[in-house]
């Protein structure tokens, strides 16, 4: 039987998610809690790996396991085994046909970021931050020279495995409540530290250092050191990935609407 888990998590304590010898990793802690509820070994596949410090608040995994549960046992079991900062959100039996990653129409994620003159406290990991005011007229305008299919080589990593640069940017929303800035990417795929390398171009241009044409120039540039310094990870959420209607599954963790 093949089960689909959502996922939500803290990523500040973790390595990201991808297993690794630390054992540090929401993988790690992620496989173990669910070999102990189900007392048979369980790899998991995600649709989405995340950086290290970056959050989730639905990703998503399947695996498949001989033991059969309950979807609420499934998610109340594992989250006996899991550290209070990582949780199963919801759990459903899916056709073997389905992968969570391969099955993906899309992916979506979204930057919180603080403008304050004094850098984040109590929000301290959760959010990123600009000191110098953001100009949102300016942020669209530069987001703009983004949206369709591009060659992104410009905003990739350099340990970054995917076979082509090329990816195709469907939207970018930019809104503002009181001092938080929210930023909201979506794509059929995103390149190692796209997203980052992108957010750190943005702001320049939200903050009068650059013009929002420069955007266009970095990305026609299909150069790395084109770009500037990658962003930090702080204040990055991976949404969710979507899928089809024919998989019937949760499109966004409805709990979290209140994130800024």
């Amino acid at each position: 039987m093949r089960l689909a888990l959502g996922i939500s998590y803290n990523g500040q304590a973790y390595d990201g998610w991808q297993s690794q010898p630390s054992g540090r990793t929401v993988q790690d802690h992620l496989q173990a809690a669910l070999s102990r509820f189900a007392a048979q070994p369980v790899s998991a596949l995600c649709a989405g790996r995340t950086d290290a410090g970056v959050h989730a608040l639905m990703q998503v995994v399947h695996f498949d396991t001989e033991l059969r549960r309950e979807s609420f046992s499934w998610v109340r079991g594992t989250n006996t085994f899991l550290p209070p900062d990582i949780a199963v959100q919801w759990a459903q039996p899916v056709p073997d046909a389905f992968h969570s990653r391969a099955s993906a129409v899309a992916r979506r994620y979204a930057y919180v970021v603080l403008e304050s003159p004094v850098r984040p406290s109590v929000e301290a990991g959760r959010v990123g931050w600009v000191f110098r005011p953001l100009d949102a007229d300016a942020l669209r305008a530069g987001a703009q020279h983004l949206l369709g299919e591009h060659d992104f080589t410009s905003f990739r990593a350099s340990a970054c495995q995917a076979k082509s640069p090329v990816k195709t940017i469907a939207r970018i929303e930019i809104a503002r409540r009181g001092g938080y800035w929210r930023i909201e990417f979506e794509a059929n795929a995103f390149l190692h530290h796209m997203i980052r390398n992108i957010m750190g171009c943005l702001l320049l241009v939200g903050q009068g250092l650059q013009p929002p044409e420069w955007m266009r120039e970095v990305l026609a540039a299909r150069d790395r050191d084109a770009a500037a310094p990658t962003f930090m990870p702080d204040g990055l959420y991976f949404l969710g990935p979507v899928y089809g209607p024919e998989w019937q599954l949760p499109s966004r963790t409805a709990a979290y609407d209140w994130l800024p």
